[in-house]
């Protein structure tokens, strides 16, 4: 079946497209084309002048709807990625903190299953811990954070491809051939939850971490011993310019200003945007997955206060907040929000962008940056146009 979208701002790689409209077949991109005049025998969507921009690919996210990753259940896995879809995100990577191996296992069983299904938004797996530093533990389970352990690791990577990224602490004993291990199997190594130096952080990029995990936190900026000034992970992380980042960009985790500077420094292929959102975003009501974790000033935070623990925010939500809070372009945004997670994830050649022949994957924003559209490998999940 054929679907033209016309009347909008159309984001292509090549820059903004007035009066052009997409072409889409099933669930592809037929055409971007310069002319809105309508194809015959084509369902036509007005974009009523909205900005008409690739779907969001959320690489970091724990839960939504109610249901937490950690669950490990198709149910779960559905509600959550349900819920998480009505809000922009198109493509997903289910996250686990810190786990049990059983725990891993159940979600990698319900993930393969997921990603065998036709046009099914789930990429892979991302696995947050258990291998962190404790004394950075943030809201991570502190009872199953320990060094890497290569007799658990090994095996897991060994049986299951939906297994693409897996973040930890690289000053750990054991972190190096860990890196090595998840380049083997061709899965993507991130920093996180780590006091590591500038040394430390120098050993695991050129073992093959490239990324860092919800850049400014669970790290340290720079500090003093005694009178002296030390390089933090995050002074260390910008110092290598090849190195990406992935940021919090609720407006809360990391505030506006420093979400700019992130955006001035590494650059908009550089930075991704993630909402690391628990079970409690986009749910009506009260979600208790977690009873260490509280709701308050629109965020996750540890009851106790010691620690944020994850936000409530959605894709949409972090499109918003870089431009209208950040004050960064539109057009950068929303790259940031697609193709730059794209790219760091090895699925570039088919999501994030609007291109002839990739994924009919597709937000559509309103002058003042509220969603209004969502479609889903041709298929329409929101529509308040």
């Amino acid at each position: 079946m054929l679907k033209q979208i016309v009347n909008g701002h159309i984001l292509t790689p090549q820059g903004w497209l007035d009066n052009g409209s997409l072409i889409i077949e099933d669930n592809t991109i037929k055409a971007v084309s310069n002319s809105d005049l309508h194809i015959e025998g084509a369902e036509i969507i007005d974009a009523k002048g909205c900005h008409v921009v690739p779907g969001g690919i959320e690489m970091h996210v724990h839960g939504g709807g109610g249901r937490d990753f950690m669950e490990g259940s198709e149910e779960a896995f559905r509600v959550a990625i349900n819920a998480h879809m009505k809000h922009g995100t198109t493509s997903i990577f289910p996250t686990l903190s810190s786990s049990t191996v059983p725990m891993i296992e159940a979600a990698c069983e319900t993930c393969d299953k997921l990603m065998k299904e036709k046009d099914s938004p789930v990429l892979g797996l991302h696995l947050e811990g258990p291998y962190f530093n404790p004394k950075q533990a943030g809201a991570q389970i502190p009872e199953w954070i320990k060094p890497p352990v290569a007799k658990e690791y090994e095996p897991l990577m060994e049986k299951y491809s939906c297994i693409k990224r897996w973040d930890e602490a690289p000053e750990l004993p054991g972190s190096v051939e860990f890196i090595k291990a998840c380049r083997k199997h061709n899965v993507l190594p991130a920093i996180a939850h780590t006091r590591a130096t500038y040394e430390d952080v120098v050993a695991g990029y050129k073992a093959g971490m490239t990324h860092a995990t919800h850049f400014y936190n669970a790290m340290p900026v720079v500090y003093k011993e005694h009178e002296f000034k030390v390089p933090g992970t995050v002074e260390s992380i910008y110092s290598l310019p090849d190195m990406t980042v992935e940021v919090i960009a609720d407006g809360i985790h990391v505030p506006p200003i420093m979400l700019r500077v992130v955006y001035q420094i590494k650059g908009v292929e550089r930075t991704a945007l993630i909402t690391d959102s628990l079970a409690c975003a986009a749910s009506d009501g009260d979600v208790a997955f977690d009873p260490r974790v509280i709701l308050e000033d629109g965020v996750c935070k540890l009851a106790d206060r010691s620690a944020l623990a994850g936000s409530i925010a959605t894709m949409d939500r972090l499109v918003r907040t870089c431009v209208l809070k950040a004050q960064i372009p539109m057009e950068d945004a929303c790259r940031m929000a697609s193709e730059t997670p794209a790219r760091i994830m090895g699925v570039l050649d088919r999501k994030g962008t609007l291109e002839d022949g990739k994924d009919a994957d597709i937000m559509m924003f309103d002058k003042d940056i509220n969603l209004t559209y969502v479609m889903q490998m041709g298929r329409e999940v929101t529509n308040t146009l």
